[in-house]
């Protein structure tokens, strides 16, 4: 187990901390006992995507440091919606959706952190839903003066750029009330969360202050960079990350897999830090391998296999590794499940027929292996064209039913590194 000093030298080698309102009064309360910590995840899909897994690994790694985490889904916030980070208001879920997401959402949630081992899943939706408006405004709000509020990075950008609803600005309240409820029930003195969840944050702290006097101990703030690539684009909507999903159903555990895999060279060893749990020694050697080596991507290969074995298992890894040498030649196209076929293939790009199997030449073509029919003959002649990894030697002869992979597919290959696929409807 790391030391605190070392464990909080590591958060930051592994670019894991973005501000703190006191890291040496933090490293005390690390050193005295064993910290509860948590963060909180408001369902606004049915899936957390990618950049969720920055706080969510956070957290583990304060449990494998000996700590204790909290992971909490929003049942009250999600019905609000934070502005933070967002120019214009959510449109709101019913009550009933954000029901059905919060289920979504909580195995996901529980599959990163140890429950055996003392971590907790909370609801917020518990503690408020049974609040009345008027004992809210009692209660709560008489402890947030408005300057202050109005002060807030997210309220004030949304100020300046169209407005704010009163729903969307009472936000900040019902994420402090959180924080004073898990200081109260559960010994929690760190909230950690993304760098836009600053102002959120605090507002807890101030909160617990003002009505506790820290008879607790002192609490504290903890976040993370919003991430970014080399050229400066958040790790979002706009990268890919908050658009690839950790449900199967959603993203495949190949299209998972490739995601990672194609990561840039320039930020491969943040994301191995960031995201992995490989040890310093071990990323040291990738860096210098991505740096003499870089055409292997070794670096994107390992850090693709972690992250699909971290959220999707061992297994689904082996089936994707073995889809991705398979479609280029290097294994049997016929030992894959359908499934990861399949995704393997859409990943490629699936182009659909009916009827008779038209020619080899006549493939090539529509799936835009080739640019005209004249141009997929002289790849057969060249002796650049595939079927199934066999090689096309007639360019007007059709596959055979029985090629069918599954009964449904074709894989298309020119050269070693295009693929297509075919799919028979």
């Amino acid at each position: 187990m790391l030391s605190v000093s070392d464990f909080l030298d590591e958060l930051r080698w592994r670019g894991l901390i973005a501000q703190t309102t006191d890291e040496q009064a933090l490293s005390t309360a690390l050193d005295n006992a064993p910290l509860t910590v948590y963060a909180g995840f408001d369902p606004t899909a049915a899936s957390l995507h990618a950049g969720h897994l920055v706080p969510l690994l956070t957290l583990r790694r304060f449990q494998q440091a000996g700590h204790r985490p909290i992971v909490l889904a929003g049942g009250a916030t999600g019905l609000i919606g934070d502005p933070s980070g967002r120019s214009s208001e959510r449109v709101l879920n019913t009550p009933e959706r954000v029901r059905e997401l919060v289920d979504a959402l909580r195995p996901q949630l529980a599959k990163f952190v140890d429950f055996e081992q003392g971590a907790i899943l909370a609801n917020n939706l518990d503690w408020t839903a049974s609040v009345s408006a008027l004992d809210f405004l009692r209660d709560v709000g008489k402890h947030f003066p408005i300057t202050q509020m109005l002060s807030r990075e997210s309220v004030a950008a949304r100020l300046n750029s169209g407005g704010l609803s009163y729903t969307e600005f009472s936000y900040q309240l019902l994420q402090a009330n959180d924080y004073l409820q898990l200081y109260r029930d559960h010994g929690c003195r760190l909230q950690i969360g993304g760098n836009d969840q600053w102002g959120n944050i605090t507002a807890g702290l101030d909160y617990i202050r003002r009505v506790t006097a820290n008879d607790g101990g002192p609490a504290h703030a903890l976040t993370v960079p919003l991430l970014t690539n080399a050229t400066g684009e958040k790790f979002g909507k706009s990268t890919g990350g908050g658009s690839v999903w950790l449900d199967p159903s959603l993203t495949s555990p190949y299209s998972w897999y490739q995601f990672w895999f194609n990561t840039d060279d320039r930020d491969v060893v943040s994301r191995l830090k960031t995201f992995t749990f490989l040890d310093r020694k071990e990323i040291e050697e990738l860096e210098v391998a991505a740096t003499e080596r870089p055409a292997a991507r070794l670096a994107q290969r390992r850090l693709a296999a972690e992250m699909t074995t971290l959220v999707h298992g061992s297994s689904e890894t082996e089936a994707v590794v073995a889809a991705s040498g398979a479609l280029f030649g290097r294994g049997e196209l016929q030992t894959l499940p359908a499934a990861t076929l399949r995704a393997a293939l859409s990943e490629a790009g699936l182009h659909q027929v009916s009827g008779e199997l038209p020619s080899a030449a006549a493939l090539l073509h529509a799936s835009g292996l080739a640019s005209s029919l004249s141009d997929a003959r002289r790849t057969v002649r060249e002796g650049g064209a595939y079927v199934n990894n066999t090689k096309v030697t007639d360019s007007e002869a059709s596959p055979a039913r029985e090629d069918l992979l599954h009964g449904r597919w074709l894989v298309l290959r020119k050269g070693k590194r295009t693929v297509a696929g075919v799919e028979v409807v």
